[in-house]
């Protein structure tokens, strides 16, 4: 155990954030460089080595936090990154962008301020960065066989490392123009800069993985010609199809998806594009859709000069505490303000849109919405509530609702679906058709990035089999595991 008077003696401290003035004129992360070395190593000893650690239940990557916490409280960084990559490829990418079930998971969050686990985490692997301790693994020897990966997100890139290191000679195919999926185009820099991506690619690539840019299998590639070059596929190309919101008015100019409109300021911070061609400068912009994607669009026109941004969710406004139908150790719904939110805008809860209004030129300039409750079990909408509020420009981040199917790619290989047309696999995640795999969101449905890695490392595990008839890699979580929820 770290400090075993720790979680008495040591209260809960996070990052610092750098001042809403000074972070809305860039793109840089959010957070004070260096401001959590300082402080990490006793946050670290607030860990009290439980004997049943719940934080590995809120975890599906079963991270050995009681371990790294221990070693962080010590200020043994190597052997930190060493734990903390055992279980996980990525963690300087979930320590920025997971939300962090396993605080809510938390021993000590039953009765006081779980401890820091995703401040601890991202603190130990950007140490092993700086020291050098992060170094690429390729294989002792290669297996002969070859593996195609069709997405570069967490679950793809989770999958071809994993894959990679057993020996297997593996390429990974991405139709954007840079590798990183979503990490690369959906989100921010302010969340996360993409130089973390490239230098995992970097890693990657001294392993031995192949990347492929701007292919998209199903258009530029027939899919059943991919099966038969390489001995196995995994497919992990995410659940993209955005959900839309079919009122009177959508096809309005001004009115976007949220992934329409996100990829386009990476673009600009990549240095292809001087200006975004959608851009919120000097506009009244609505956000429609309360989740993390919302928030990043709401940080995004921030960033970009708007005159208004005003964020819009038909549930209700959570509490800051759990509620009792949501105890302890689930992950609960909470009021959460991220840094997004901190910078400013409104955030209306319990409204529907009805319709758009535009001018005469095809252009948004209004939003109707009315209040809505919950009435036995259906949502209805209260008479006398309409209003109107200015929209010139409107991000739609309502979720995402399966994987894309227009590109041939299911229909090519002939991929069975689930009931929630998602790519359907068994225990091995093995789809229907012989050495086709599915990982991610493509299987899972919308999901968290913790999740995508996991399933990422899982699938990695059962294309290992297929190939060899045995594996050794780590395979956290079944294809039925759900999140510790009520």
């Amino acid at each position: 155990m770290a400090d075993p008077k720790g979680f008495l003696t040591t209260g809960r401290e996070v990052a610092k954030t750098r001042p809403v003035g000074e972070r809305v004129k860039d793109w840089n992360e959010v957070y004070v460089p260096g401001s959590l070395l300082p402080i990490i190593s006793k946050q670290a000893g607030r860990c009290m080595d439980c004997g049943i650690p719940f934080c590995h239940n809120g975890c599906p990557l079963g991270n050995l936090i009681p371990e790294w916490n221990d070693y962080a409280y010590r200020e043994d960084w190597s052997a930190a990154s060493e734990r903390l990559h055992a279980t996980n490829n990525f963690p300087e990418f979930t320590g920025r962008l997971c939300p962090a079930p396993c605080e809510s998971a938390c021993v000590l969050a039953i009765n006081q301020p779980a401890v820091t686990i995703k401040n601890v985490e991202v603190s130990i692997i950007d140490k092993a960065w700086d020291s050098g301790d992060v170094t690429p693994q390729p294989p002792e020897r290669l297996s002969g066989k070859t593996v195609a990966v069709i997405g570069s997100g967490p679950a793809g890139l989770a999958a071809a490392q994993q894959l990679t290191r057993a020996g297997h000679t593996v390429a990974v195919f991405e139709r954007a123009d840079r590798i990183g999926g979503l990490l690369r185009y959906g989100i921010p820099e302010f969340k996360m800069e993409k130089s973390h991506i490239n230098r995992r690619i970097e890693q990657m690539r001294a392993e031995g993985t192949k990347f492929r840019t701007e292919v998209e299998i199903g258009k530029d590639i027939d899919a059943a010609k991919l099966r038969r070059r390489y001995d196995a596929v995994v497919i992990a190309a995410g659940a993209t199809v955005s959900r839309d919101l079919p009122v009177p008015g959508r096809e309005l100019n001004g009115v976007h998806f949220a992934m329409e409109y996100l990829p386009l300021s990476n673009k600009v911070q990549e240095g292809d594009l001087t200006v975004s061609p959608i851009s919120a400068e000097g506009k009244h912009v609505v956000v429609i859709g309360g989740g993390d994607t919302g928030a990043d669009c709401v940080g995004t026109a921030h960033r970009q000069g708007a005159a208004s941004v005003t964020q819009l969710e038909i549930m209700p406004q959570p509490g800051e505490e759990r509620n009792a139908n949501q105890p302890w150790p689930t992950f609960p719904m909470l009021y959460k303000v991220t840094s997004a939110h901190e910078e400013g805008g409104e955030r209306i809860y319990s409204v529907s849109t009805t319709h758009f209004e535009g001018d005469e030129e095809g252009n948004v300039q209004s939003l109707h919405l009315i209040e809505v409750e919950f009435k036995d079990g259906k949502l209805e909408q209260k008479a006398g509530t309409e209003r109107v509020i200015p929209a010139q420009l409107v991000t739609l981040a309502m979720g995402f609702t399966g994987t894309d199917q227009a590109n041939g790619l299911v229909q090519q290989f002939g991929l069975a679906l689930d009931d929630r047309g998602n790519v359907a696999r068994d225990d091995d995640y093995a789809t229907n058709v012989d050495g086709v795999f599915v990982a991610g969101d493509a299987g899972r449905g919308q999901s968290l990035i913790v999740w995508a890695i996991a399933e990422g490392r899982s699938a990695a595990r059962g294309v290992d089999r297929f190939l060899t008839g045995t594996s050794a890699l780590h395979a956290p979580i079944r294809p039925t595991d759900r999140s510790l929820t009520v």
